[in-house]
């Protein structure tokens, strides 16, 4: 028995969510040889795992153990419950290997700003840059000025979190009179990093910066190899790119759905469709070693978008805009403002602004900058994405 077939077979045993769908299909462990064969499994969109986890709660049936035995349980908006395992390695060798090829070594002090509460970022990074031996200083986002601070203090060598955040800690040190950080490495996540932005980071400060691919389901998913194009898939990943329509694997240089099947034992999601589109390659190394190679996150197949590092779904408007009968039509519109993502609600209906933005926030848990009231919705998106990326 090959080993995805070992794997897909104990999914199979132990996951009903995932029984379930492969019945449904006529599919049976057996069938799975290769993994090319993982294309005779439906395709289960985000949208779809958050419909079977309200259906079947907490987790939708896709977890191999009891909650007892689970280590961790984070949110995501939707919401969406994502669990983490004992023993469950997997997301953590991933991001070890990203780091090691960003050149993130044990001579390293490491600021990391992602956040360590109710979402994976934090801890998943802090554990992987642990493993290599860094020193990690777990700040999490916010306080710049004390970031700051502690940067100075500690002479800190490297940064771990979103580029717009470092950006925001570059453009107040300056205000403070401080011309240069002590920072020569920054690893990027969760949100685009635009050319301009590595221009400033590599060409006026210096720095050597990678970003990372990833999800709050999968952890990191492909990688950046600083100085070299596209991003590169883990050892231990399984990505296709596919039809968004059939869910049918592409062949090389097609642009279709990032579909992922995760190998943890724990929270095995099988054939789990990102919603992102991009075009995947093999690639040789100078070694003569290959390797699964991402041309880069080419746009949303789905309705939800990424903003500020967070998921804004479609559902978390309606969740929210249900409590306001008034409200005739409703939209999200992602802009930007220098650095930052900003999001005000269109609105068509009497409402109070203050009351509708604190409950989308609540069920988005994402900031509301304004609403706006208006007599007619742009498109039937009910997340408008207008931010350029230089």
């Amino acid at each position: 028995m090959t080993s995805i077939q070992s794997h897909i077979q104990y999914v199979y045993d132990n996951a009903p969510a995932i029984r379930g769908i492969m019945d449904e299909a006529g599919v049976n462990p057996a069938d799975i040889h290769t993994l090319d064969d993982l294309q005779k499994i439906p395709v289960t969109s985000k949208d779809k795992l958050q419909q079977m986890q309200q259906e079947n709660p907490p987790f939708g049936g896709f977890v191999t153990v009891p909650i007892k035995k689970l280590q961790r349980v984070y949110l995501s908006p939707g919401p969406i419950y994502d669990p983490h395992g004992y023993g469950d390695s997997a997301a953590q060798d991933a991001a070890k290997e990203a780091f090691t090829k960003a050149g993130f070594t044990d001579d390293d002090l490491v600021l990391n700003t992602f956040l360590y509460h109710m979402v994976p970022a934090g801890l998943l990074m802090d554990e992987a840059l642990a493993t290599i031996g860094a020193t990690i200083i777990p700040m999490g986002p916010g306080n710049v000025e004390v970031q700051i601070k502690v940067i100075m203090d500690l002479q800190t060598t490297a940064y771990v979190g979103t580029p717009s955040f470092l950006e925001m800690i570059l453009a107040k040190a300056e205000e403070m009179g401080i011309s240069r950080l002590p920072i020569k490495k920054a690893f990027f996540s969760a949100e685009p990093y635009t050319p301009s932005q590595r221009q400033k980071f590599e060409g006026t400060y210096g720095m050597v910066t990678s970003q990372a691919y990833a999800t709050a389901d999968l952890g990191i998913l492909a990688y950046e190899i600083p100085g070299k194009p596209g991003l590169y898939v883990p050892q231990n990943v399984i990505i296709q790119v596919c039809s968004p329509e059939t869910g049918e694997l592409l062949t090389e240089g097609e642009l279709g759905e990032v579909v992922v099947t995760s190998l943890s034992h724990t929270y095995p999601l099988i054939r789990f469709g990102t919603g992102d589109l991009s075009i995947m390659k093999t690639v040789t190394h100078e070694d003569g070693t290959t390797q699964k190679w991402l041309q880069g996150w080419m746009g949303r197949s789905g309705e939800a978008i990424k903003v500020r590092g967070m998921f804004l779904h479609p559902n978390a408007l309606r969740a929210a805009s249900a409590a306001f009968p008034a409200i005739k039509q409703i939209q999200a519109v992602v802009g930007r403002d220098g650095a930052r993502d900003t999001v005000t609600l269109h609105v068509v209906g009497d409402v109070n602004p203050d009351e509708l933005a604190k409950a989308v926030k609540e069920t988005a848990r994402l900031s509301i900058d304004s609403v706006k009231v208006v007599e007619s919705i742009e498109g039937t998106r009910l997340v408008r994405d207008t931010r350029t990326f230089d």
